[in-house]
């Protein structure tokens, strides 16, 4: 996560935890003067429009007092859906097993995107089968991950 997001991320997640969700990720998208602060709550019961709204009432005061992102920005609360982002080793862990597509920033063995089973985490890479062949990709260099659904 990039040093600004980080930043949000440890500055929201006290109030949001507070609130009885988990804060599961967020993304900042700077456009010119105008950028997008995604943020991703979840909790064992599912999230709920109400759940968002609350959050985003939560969010909206501490972004005001703290004034961390300069000039106009949307702010938009959800859940991570089926589709869910993956950010950190902990979320990996918990889908082990799934399928997930990964697209890296730089390019490994040839190629930046892959999509296959989550086999295993190992200190701080992701083990991921394609095929029958099994990557070892450091999560550092992971751009964007997301769990494929299976209907």
């Amino acid at each position: 996560m990039s040093g600004k997001s980080g930043k949000i991320e440890a500055m929201l997640r006290p109030g949001i935890e507070a609130l009885g969700y988990e804060l599961w990720g967020l993304e900042h998208h700077a456009q010119g003067r105008h950028s997008t602060l995604r943020i991703y709550i979840d909790s064992d019961n599912g999230i709920s429009v109400d759940d968002c709204a609350k959050v985003s009432h939560q969010v909206s005061g501490i972004l005001d007092v703290e004034d961390p992102i300069a000039g106009e920005y949307n702010l938009e609360v959800s859940s991570p859906g089926m589709d869910r982002p993956l950010y950190s080793l902990d979320q990996f862990a918990r889908y082990v097993g799934s399928d997930i597509s990964i697209r890296l920033r730089v390019a490994f063995e040839g190629r930046r995107k892959f999509l296959g089973r989550l086999v295993a985490i190992e200190d701080e890479d992701i083990v991921l089968r394609v095929d029958e062949h099994e990557y070892l990709l450091p999560h550092q260099h992971i751009e964007k991950a997301n769990v494929v659904p299976s209907f």
